[in-house]
C-alpha cells in the first residue's frame, strides 16, 4: 500500500517539472532574411507607404436607346457627358432613308439638362434612320461613345396614314406626277339677238368663241392633292348688252369679246372621296382688267370615275356652272358627259351646253382627248361645239 502511494507521488511531480519546462523555454526570433519589410536602424520611423496610382479620368456618354420615330417630326436624341471638361464636342452622326452618306449634327447643352441633338422633321422618313455618338476630344481624336458609324443603332420609323395614301395614288399614276397639257376648243352658239345701239329693236350676232389653253399641274397627293397654273385666250363675238363703242372701233366690232386670263388652282383633300378645288381667276380684257374665281366639288375616286360640281366667274366676262361625272369604261379609256349654264363671253342671256368629252391614255405619260357638243341661248338658234385637249404626265 505504501509502495503504490510512493509511485503515485512520483508520477505527479514528474508532470509539474515538465509544464514549468515548457513554460519558459524562450521564443525563437524570425529571420530577418525571410520578413517582408526592409530593415531599418533602431530607432527611426518606417517609410510612409506610397498612395496608389489612380488612372485618369475618360470621358463617358450615358444614353437611352430611341426604338421607334414619328414620320416628318424632327427626332431628338439626349445624352449625359461624364467629365465633359475632357471633350472638345459630341456629335451624333446619321443615316436616313433615301439619302445616301452620313451625316452629322452638334449635340448642344440644353438650358438644364442633357446635351440634345435633332434630326431635322424633313429627314425623318419611313422606313427607319439609325445613328451614333461620338465625342471628338480635347487632342481632336475622334472616339465612338455609342454604337459606332460601322455598326448604326437602328430605329423604326412607321409610315403614317398620309405617307400609305400618297403612296398608293403615286403607284397609280405610275409616278408621274407633273403634267403638262394643252386644250383648244371652238364654241357656237348660232345666231342670238342683241339690242341695237341707237335705233329700236335687236339686230342678229352672230354668237361664238374660240379658246386656247395651257397648263401646268403638279401632284403632291398629300392634303394639297394638286395645285396648278392655267394660262389662256378667249376671241370672239357675242350679244354684249348696251355697250358703247370703244375709240378707235368700227361698228362691226362692237360685238367682239377677248379674254387673256391666267387662274391658279389648288386642289384639298377633305376625304378619300371628296375633293375641294378653289382657283382665283385674273384677266385683261377688252375693256380693262377683271378679276375673279371658281370652285369645285369633287365626289369619287379623283383620279377614277367621280362627280365634279363647280362655278367660275370673272368680272365683265360672265359666269358658268357645270356638272361632269367622269366614268372609267376601260383601263384605257374615260368617258365624261357635261352639262354647262353660262352667259361666257360677255352676254345677258344664259345659255345650255351638252356636251360629251372622251379621254384616251395612250401610254408614256401621253393622254388625249376630244369634246364635243350642242349649246344655245335661244330655243330658237343653237350650234355644236368641238375641242381637243393633249397632255403629257412625268
Amino acid at each position: 500500500m505504501v509502495k503504490r502511494w510512493s509511485t503515485l507521488l512520483a508520477a505527479a511531480l514528474a508532470a509539474t517539472t515538465f509544464g514549468l519546462s515548457a513554460k519558459a523555454e524562450p521564443e525563437i526570433p524570425a529571420d530577418p532574411s525571410k520578413s517582408s519589410d526592409p530593415p531599418r536602424e533602431a530607432g527611426t520611423a518606417p517609410e510612409p507607404v506610397p498612395a496608389p496610382v489612380t488612372p485618369p479620368s475618360t470621358p463617358k456618354v450615358h444614353h437611352a436607346p430611341l426604338a421607334t420615330a414619328r414620320a416628318h417630326e424632327s427626332f431628338s436624341v439626349r445624352a449625359d457627358i461624364e467629365h465633359p471638361e475632357l471633350v472638345k464636342r459630341a456629335l451624333l452622326v446619321f443615316r436616313t432613308a433615301g439619302r445616301e452618306g452620313l451625316r452629322e449634327v452638334e449635340l448642344l447643352r440644353a438650358s438644364s439638362g442633357p446635351y440634345v441633338a435633332e434630326v431635322p422633321a424633313e429627314d425623318v422618313v419611313w422606313p427607319s434612320l439609325a445613328y451614333a455618338i461620338e465625342l471628338e476630344l480635347l487632342s481632336g481624336k475622334r472616339s465612338a461613345a455609342f454604337a459606332s458609324r460601322s455598326e448604326l443603332h437602328e430605329v423604326q420609323v412607321p409610315e403614317d396614314l398620309m405617307d400609305i395614301r400618297e403612296r398608293a395614288l403615286s403607284q397609280r399614276l405610275g409616278g408621274r406626277r407633273s403634267v403638262f397639257a394643252a386644250t383648244g376648243e371652238v364654241v357656237s352658239f348660232g345666231t342670238s339677238q342683241a339690242q341695237k345701239l341707237n335705233a329700236p329693236g335687236t339686230e342678229s350676232v352672230n354668237d361664238y368663241y374660240y379658246r386656247a389653253e395651257g397648263s401646268y399641274t403638279y401632284r403632291p397627293l398629300r392634303v394639297v392633292t394638286e395645285f396648278a397654273i392655267r394660262i389662256g385666250l378667249v376671241r370672239g363675238k357675242s350679244p354684249v348688252p348696251s355697250r358703247e363703242l370703244l375709240p378707235d372701233q368700227s361698228e362691226s366690232e362692237r360685238y367682239d369679246v377677248g379674254l387673256n386670263y391666267a387662274a391658279p388652282m389648288v386642289r384639298f383633300r377633305l376625304h378619300d372621296q371628296v375633293h375641294l378645288q378653289t382657283e382665283l381667276l385674273g384677266s385683261m380684257t377688252e375693256v380693262g382688267f377683271a378679276g375673279g374665281g371658281g370652285g369645285a366639288l369633287l365626289l369619287g375616286d379623283p383620279y377614277g370615275t367621280k362627280l365634279t360640281l363647280g362655278f367660275e366667274s370673272i368680272g365683265t366676262f360672265g359666269n358658268r356652272f357645270y356638272s361632269r361625272m367622269d366614268v372609267v369604261a376601260t383601263e384605257r379609256v374615260t368617258v365624261a358627259p357635261m352639262i354647262e349654264i353660262t352667259n361666257m363671253p360677255s352676254a345677258d342671256t344664259y345659255g345650255v351646253r351638252l356636251l360629251g368629252e372622251v379621254a384616251l391614255d395612250a401610254g408614256g405619260g401621253f393622254s388625249l382627248a376630244l369634246r364635243g357638243g350642242y349649246q344655245a341661248r335661244l330655243a330658237t338658234s343653237g350650234g355644236p361645239s368641238g375641242g381637243a385637249a393633249v397632255s403629257y404626265a412625268f
